[in-house]
């Protein structure tokens, strides 16, 4: 693909990155678009690390998520590896994982059952915040070349800024949600026992602190009994 077209690809993949409706949809097309824009790539997927665990967070192709859990298993690999630095590098290249790989000699063994000629893989972050690793996934060995590298930077540059404002969303939709809930359930809690605003919230809140159960779900319980069996 010639740099122009790519370009104009990356133009699209940005106006469609920012269409998506949920943060997990925007992973998903990050998965998709990076097997269909990098060439020789067969299969893509986002690997974060939690509390030390690998976690595919969106996988398209074959065994994507399997050489996840196997990095996870072995605590090495260069996702997993990559996902969790902090500093210093923040892309890797394995041309041809047919050959001897000393950083990562157990995981490069089993890779090479799973039928992966070579990988690359790209940081997902913006200034403040990390958000885990878009790896790249070939099966014929030296798929993926020093252009390629450039081409992942673009992708994952998009990628990251898009997460960021899906991310964002969800936070604003998910506020304005629990925001709703509880004040339905006020509504309920006054009607019902003839309270004012303050002390049907603080009923909600001593339940909340209680039954260590978050506000949003109380106040969503005391909404299904209304609208259960009477």
């Amino acid at each position: 693909m010639e740099w122009r077209e790519y370009a104009e690809q990356m133009a699209l993949l940005a106006r469609d990155l920012l269409a998506q409706d949920s943060v997990q949809a925007t992973l998903d097309e990050v998965a998709a678009s990076a097997v269909k824009l990098v060439e020789g790539c067969d299969a893509a997927g986002i690997l974060a690390v939690r509390k030390g665990r690998a976690v595919t967070l969106a996988a398209c192709g074959n065994n994507v998520e399997e050489c996840d859990r196997l990095q996870g298993e072995l605590g090495e690999g260069p996702c997993f590896d990559l996902a969790r630095r902090k500093d210093g590098d923040r892309v890797y290249r394995i041309a041809d994982l047919t050959r001897p790989q000393p950083t990562w000699e157990r995981f490069a063994a089993r890779a090479r059952a799973l039928d992966i000629g070579s990988m690359t893989g790209v940081l997902l972050y913006t200034d403040n915040e990390d958000f885990g690793a878009l790896n790249l996934y070939a099966r014929r060995p030296g798929a993926f070349g020093e252009d390629i590298e450039t081409a992942g930077w673009l992708l994952a540059s998009h990628a990251a800024v898009a997460l960021a404002d899906a991310r964002t969303i969800d936070q604003l939709e998910h506020a304005v949600e629990t925001r709703h809930a509880i004040g339905e359930a006020m509504g309920i809690l006054m009607e019902r026992h003839h309270l004012s605003e303050d002390d049907a919230f603080s009923v909600l809140r001593r339940i909340s602190q209680h039954h260590n159960i978050k506000l949003r779900d109380v106040a969503q319980r005391v909404r299904a009994e209304r609208t259960g069996p009477a």
